[in-house]
């Protein structure tokens, strides 16, 4: 019987983990191991460790070693903490195989820690580019440090063989996210202002921003031209989400509580919203704004259109519902009177999702039970050949 662990460290990374952690939970065949840890164990960030307890799930080990400031120092202590907690856990657990999603640097050092004791590792969503933060360096360096790899698309898959990884271990198997969106039964506007304790019958927009790491202020400003933007639509609701516990996001939460206080019945700000409200936010707002990965992978499938502000994202694949923006007041304006228009909705309406339809957590699931662990730690170079 092998033993596989599964990590998450943040809200919306546990929500693409949803389907591979319960398929995994529910295998006759594995010794399930979940480790939960970073802002999931914060009260600053919703505690969201209770929304995987809801879920029924068992938590193996919890590893707090989020750190309460949101400098480089503090993050590289997070970062460090993480190391040694890891560490104990894995030779504690001993699991033949983890499993992470994406680019934090949490996800990093659970990593780094697996590796020296050359535990494989399976990685999702590697080989795509985020220009604007240091999420890029840490995506990579995932990469070469696992066995196994799950793109998103078959440009990614071609990247990450491009980083020197055998073809044979890399999979493009979509986007996990998509299959929560085919899978959930989503919630009806009534259900969702009853929950939220704020009106969504009309029309509304999701506000998602996060810090862009290597802006010395996390682009704080591109932030305050955002909202000075959204303060120009009277008729609109906006539902906004806290951002990600990254370095910078202090300056970015103090602007959004301001902007709440002054516009409080326009306004809902909340710190975590769990997968099913998110999602059936998504299915009912006009658009989707800000700099999160979700307005570019998830949000295509409700076919909505998606203003992606500055270059947080800069590199990864955009379908027909994005509109990329500047970060100064002008360049958000016109991008946000675009995604409005009658002629643009239209348009989304006949667009697809470039991650896929739905089914790469099965796919993925399906590999994890079946391919051989044997041979996966001794890895080998492999070298594209020249043009």
């Amino acid at each position: 019987m092998r033993k596989i662990a599964v990590f998450t460290g943040t809200r919306a990374e546990y929500g693409l983990l949803y389907w591979i952690v319960k398929g995994l939970s529910e295998a006759v065949e594995i010794e399930f191991l979940l480790y939960v840890g970073g802002s999931h164990l914060s009260q600053k960030y919703g505690n969201t460790v209770r929304h995987i307890e809801e879920d029924g799930f068992r938590i193996s080990e919890r590893l707090n070693f989020l750190d309460s400031s949101d400098t480089p120092t503090g993050i590289a202590k997070s970062m460090g903490s993480a190391l040694v907690l890891a560490a104990e856990a894995f030779q504690r657990d001993k699991p033949d195989l983890l499993v992470v999603l994406g680019d934090r640097f949490e996800v990093m050092a659970i990593c780094q820690a697996a590796m020296l004791r050359c535990i494989p590792i399976a990685h999702i969503h590697g080989g795509e580019t985020t220009e604007g933060l240091i999420d890029e360096a840490v995506r990579h360096s995932i990469t070469k440090m696992s066995h196994l790899h799950f793109t998103a698309t078959d440009a990614y898959r071609n990247r990450v063989i491009q980083l020197g990884e055998i073809p044979q271990k890399v999979f493009n198997v979509g986007a996990p996210g998509i299959d929560s969106i085919k899978s959930l039964k989503l919630i009806d506007r009534n259900a969702l202002t009853s929950s939220l304790g704020f009106d969504v019958t009309g029309p509304f927009i999701v506000v998602t921003y996060h810090p862009v790491t290597l802006h010395k202020d996390g682009a704080l400003i591109a932030l305050e031209n955002l909202l000075s933007v959204l303060a120009t639509y009277p008729d609109l609701n906006f539902i906004i989400t806290y951002p990600n516990a990254d370095t910078h996001n202090q300056g970015l939460i103090t602007a959004l509580e301001v902007f709440k206080k002054e516009y409080c019945n326009q306004v809902l700000l909340v710190r975590s919203l769990g997968q099913l409200r998110y999602l059936s936010l998504l299915k009912h707002c006009e658009a989707v704004i800000g700099n999160s990965s979700s307005g570019l992978i998830e949000a295509p499938t409700f076919l909505k259109p998606t203003v992606n502000i500055g270059n947080r994202q800069g590199g990864r694949i955009c379908g027909g519902t994005v509109i990329n923006s500047d970060e100064d007041v002008p360049s958000i304006t016109k991008a946000l009177i675009k995604a409005l228009s009658k002629d643009f909705r239209e348009k989304c309406l006949s667009e697809h999702n470039p991650y896929g339809s739905g089914g790469s957590s099965e796919r993925i699931l399906d590999i994890i039970k079946s391919i051989s662990l044997d041979d996966l730690v001794m890895k080998k170079f492999y070298d594209v050949k020249p043009l």
